[in-house]
C-alpha cells in the first residue's frame, strides 16, 4: 500500500470524502462523480466584508476600573465591564468564503454499467485522478493546481476516440447533492448562482463569473477539446464526441490585482496556449522540488502514520506558497458561506500550529505567507495597543482576518480578552531565522518583533506587573466566590509567552547589534517574569492564583506552552517535566484531546518529554477518532491545524535540539518504530539531517548543509 497516495473505490458522497488540490492562492475539492463531477473552488483572498474600525472607544477609559474590580475580587463585575468596554464594535471581523463550484456533467447514459472505479490523490506528484470503465470504455480524469502557472486543470480522456462528451458551468451558491446524470435531474439549478454578480459565457469557449463580497472577484474557465465538436449555450460550455477535453480554471481578486477580471482571463488563455505536457510536467517538478526534500520510512504496520505525515506536507505545499495568504482554520479549503469560527486566523494556537512543521520539514518557503500577514497586522495592532490599552507597541487579540484586524473578536468571556496574539506570532520570526540564518529576513522583521516586545513592556511596567485583564485561552476556573470565571489577573501562559519572546528578542538584538533603550528594558524586565510554577497538587499552574479549572479535560493546555512550542520546560529539568506529565495525565483523564488539533498538541508535548510510546499512542488515537474519510483533521468540524500538528509531532519524535542547539537523534522513538529512516529534516542553522536506525538505535546519521 502506497504511503504517497489516498485512495477510494467510489466517488465522494460528500465534501468530507472529496480530495484537495491547491496552488497556494486557489484550492479545489474534487468529488470524482461519474455522471456529475464537482470541483468546489476557493480563492484565499475571498473574504466577506471590508476593513472595519472596530476598536471600542470606551476601552482605555474603563481599563483601570476593570483592573480595580479584579483586585477587589469582584470578578463577575469585571467580566461584565470587559464585555461592554473591551469588545469590538461590531464584535466580529471579516470571514472567509468560497469562490464557487464547477460542475462537469458527463454524458454517460444512466443505465451504463460502471466498473473498476478508483479515485486517488497522488501526494508525491500532486495529481488527483478518477478512473473507471463505463460499458466498454475506460475514462481517466485528472485534476491538478499549478503554482507556476496559477491555474487549475481538469482533463478528461478515454481509451476510445470520440467518447468524451460533457457540459460544464460555473456557479456560486449551495452545492447540489444530485449527482445523477443530468438527464435524470429534474431541478437542474438549485441555488447554483445565488451569490454572484454575473455569470455568462464569453465567446465560444470561456465562462466568466464575477461578484463582490467586499473583495471583488473573477473566476474564469476555458474549455479546449481535442476532436469532436464544441458549442456555447447560455452560461454552459458543451463538448461532444471528443477524444479528450481539458478545462482550465483561474481566479483573481481585487485584493491582488486592480484588473482582476482581465487577470483571470489572461491566466486561462496563457495556460491553454502552453503545451499540455509541459504545463503538467512543470507543475509536477515544482511540487516535487518541495515534497521530495523529506522522506520517511517506518515498519510496514506503521504505513498509516507515514501516509498522514506525507499528507500534511502535501497540504502545506498546496495551501501556503510565496505570494499567497497564510493557512486559515481550514487551510484554503472551505465550502461554507458562514463557516464555523469564520474560517479565520485564530491566533491563540491554531494559525501557529499550521506552521509548526514548516521549518523542521524543510518547507521554509511555505512559512513566508504568515510573515506577510504579521506585517499587515502591525499598523492595526499598534493602533489597538494605543487606543485600547494606552500602550506603545504592537498587539493582537485571539483572531485576525485578511486585512490584519487586531480588535477583539466576539464577545466571549473565555477567549476575547486575550492580548498575546502578536507576541506568539512574532516567535515565528525568530524560529525562521534559527533554522535558516537568513539575516536579511531577520532585519526586515526586527522592528515588528521589537514592537510586540514594547507592548508587553508597557503593559506590565517592564515585567513588574501581571497582564491584567487576561484569560487562559477558552478555559474557566472556580473563583473564591465558588462561581465559574474566565477573566483574571495573570495567566501563566502569558508569562511563558512573554519570557520566550523577550529571550528571542534579546538574541535577535545581538544579531542586529542593537543596544537601544527597548533592548535594555527587555534585558531588565525578563528578570521580573515569574517562571513556570508547580501547584500544590504537583501540576503546572494555569493561573497565577491557584484556581481549580472547571473542565479538567479542556482542549487548550495553555499552561504547557513552555513545554511546546516553547522551550522553558526542558527534558533536563526533571521536576518541571514530571509536573508537565502530571498536567497532561489529568487533562487526558478528564477527556482531553477530544479535538484533533488538541490531540496533535499532546503528541508534540510527549515528543518534548521524550516519551515516544505515549506520543504514538496519541497519533493512533487521532487517526481513530479525529480524521475524516479524506484524512482531513476533525475538530469537529474540519480544521486543518491538526493535520500540521501531527506532522510536527512525528518530525520531533525523530529530531530535536539540546540546549546548545545541537541535534538530538531519535529523542522520542516508540518501540513500534524499531527500524526505519528519515531523510531531509532540518535542524537549527539550516543543517539537514538523515537518520537510519535499527532495533531502536541509530546506526547511520548524516548532518549536512
Amino acid at each position: 500500500m502506497s504511503t504517497d497516495a489516498i485512495r477510494f473505490d467510489s466517488p465522494a458522497k460528500d465534501w468530507n470524502e472529496a480530495l484537495p488540490v491547491g496552488n497556494g492562492r486557489t484550492g479545489a475539492m474534487v468529488y470524482g462523480g461519474v455522471y456529475t463531477d464537482i470541483l468546489q473552488l476557493n480563492n484565499d483572498s475571498i473574504w466577506y466584508g471590508t476593513p472595519k474600525d472596530r476598536l471600542n472607544p470606551d476601552a482605555k477609559e474603563n481599563l483601570p476600573k476593570i483592573r480595580e474590580l479584579l483586585r477587589e475580587g469582584r470578578i463577575s463585575e469585571a467580566e461584565d465591564l470587559c464585555a461592554l468596554a473591551l469588545s469590538g464594535i461590531p464584535d466580529t471581523m471579516s470571514h472567509y468564503e468560497p469562490l464557487g463550484n464547477l460542475y462537469i456533467l458527463h454524458d454517460i447514459a444512466p443505465d451504463t454499467e460502471i466498473s473498476c472505479y478508483q479515485r486517488e490523490l497522488d501526494l508525491k506528484n500532486a495529481l488527483c485522478t478518477a478512473r473507471f470503465t463505463a460499458g466498454d470504455t475506460t475514462y481517466v480524469r485528472e485534476v491538478y493546481a499549478s503554482y507556476p502557472d496559477n491555474v487549475t486543470v481538469y482533463k478528461v480522456s478515454s481509451d476510445k476516440k470520440g467518447k468524451v462528451s460533457l457540459r460544464t458551468s460555473l456557479s456560486r451558491g449551495n452545492i447540489t447533492w444530485d449527482t445523477r446524470s443530468y438527464r435524470e435531474q429534474i431541478y437542474r439549478n438549485p441555488g447554483y448562482n445565488s451569490r454572484v454578480g454575473s455569470c455568462r459565457n464569453e465567446g465560444n469557449d470561456m465562462t466568466l463569473m464575477t461578484g463582490d463580497t467586499g473583495v471583488g472577484f473573477a473566476c474564469c474557465i476555458k474549455v479546449v477539446n481535442k476532436g469532436g465538436s464544441f458549442r456555447s449555450v447560455g452560461n454552459t460550455l458543451i463538448a461532444e464526441d471528443a477524444d479528450e477535453v481539458t478545462i482550465y480554471i483561474s481566479s483573481d481578486t481585487s485584493f491582488y490585482s486592480e484588473d482582476y477580471i482581465g487577470s483571470a482571463k489572461d491566466i486561462v488563455e496563457d495556460a491553454s496556449r502552453k503545451a499540455p505536457d509541459v504545463l503538467r510536467e512543470e507543475h509536477i517538478q515544482d511540487h516535487r522540488e518541495l515534497y521530495d526534500r523529506v522522506e520517511l520510512e517506518l515498519p510496514e504496520d506503521q504505513e498509516a502514520v507515514v501516509r498522514l505525515f506525507n499528507f500534511g506536507r502535501y497540504l502545506m505545499i498546496a495551501g501556503s506558497r510565496i505570494g499567497s495568504q497564510p493557512l486559515n482554520l481550514q487551510g484554503i479549503w472551505n465550502k461554507d458561506f458562514d463557516p464555523m469560527w469564520g474560517s479565520k486566523y485564530t491566533i491563540n494556537i491554531n494559525a501557529q500550529m499550521n506552521y509548526w512543521p514548516a521549518e523542521i520539514c524543510n518547507l521554509s518557503e511555505c512559512h513566508m505567507p504568515l510573515f506577510d500577514l504579521i506585517e499587515r497586522m502591525k499598523p492595526e495592532g499598534i493602533r489597538a495597543a494605543k487606543e485600547m490599552y494606552g500602550c506603545n507597541g504592537f498587539m493582537a487579540h485571539h483572531n485576525t482576518d485578511l486585512y490584519g484586524d487586531c480588535a477583539p473578536q466576539d464577545t466571549c468571556l473565555s477567549s476575547t480578552y486575550w492580548v498575546m496574539g502578536a507576541a506568539w506570532l512574532c516567535l515565528h520570526i525568530w524560529e525562521h531565522y534559527l533554522y535558516t540564518e537568513d539575516k536579511d529576513f531577520l532585519k526586515e522583521h526586527y522592528d515588528t518583533m521589537k514592537e510586540a516586545v514594547l507592548f508587553l513592556l508597557d503593559m506590565t511596567d517592564d515585567g513588574k506587573e501581571e497582564i491584567t485583564p487576561s484569560i487562559s485561552p477558552e478555559n474557566e476556573y472556580y473563583g473564591p466566590d465558588g462561581r465559574t470565571h474566565t477573566v483574571c489577573s495573570g495567566a501563566k501562559m502569558d508569562d511563558q509567552i512573554m519570557y520566550e519572546l523577550f529571550s528571542c528578542f534579546i538574541r535577535t538584538a545581538e544579531v542586529m547589534e542593537d543596544e537601544d533603550d527597548v533592548v535594555k528594558r527587555t534585558s531588565s524586565a525578563i528578570e521580573h517574569i515569574i517562571p513556570v510554577e508547580i501547584a500544590s497538587d504537583g501540576r503546572i499552574k494555569e493561573w497565577r492564583a491557584e484556581y481549580e479549572e472547571k473542565d479538567k479535560g479542556h482542549r487548550h493546555i495553555s499552561h504547557l506552552f513552555g513545554l511546546f512550542p516553547g522551550h522553558t520546560i526542558t527534558s533536563d529539568d526533571k521536576l518541571l517535566c514530571d509536573a508537565a506529565r502530571k498536567t497532561l495525565e489529568v487533562r487526558l483523564s478528564g477527556g482531553g484531546g477530544h479535538t484533533g488539533w488538541s490531540r496533535a498538541w499532546i503528541i508534540n508535548m510527549y515528543a518534548r518529554l521524550c516519551d515516544g510510546d505515549e506520543a504514538l499512542k496519541h497519533i493512533d488515537l487521532l487517526m481513530e477518532k479525529s480524521l475524516l474519510p479524506n484524512l482531513f483533521d476533525n475538530h469537529p468540524p474540519f480544521q486543518i491545524d491538526g493535520n500540521f500538528g501531527v506532522v510536527s509531532g512525528v518530525a520531533r519524535m525523530l529530531l530535536q535540539e539540546d540546549k546548545n542547539g545541537d541535534p538530538v537523534f531519535l529523542p522520542a522513538l516508540p518501540a513500534k518504530w524499531h527500524s526505519g529512516s528519515v531523510k531531509g529534516l532540518v535542524t537549527y542553522y539550516g543543517k539537514k539531517v538523515d537518520i537510519k536506525w535499527r532495533n531502536g538505535a541509530a546506526f547511520d546519521t548524516k548532518v549536512y548543509s
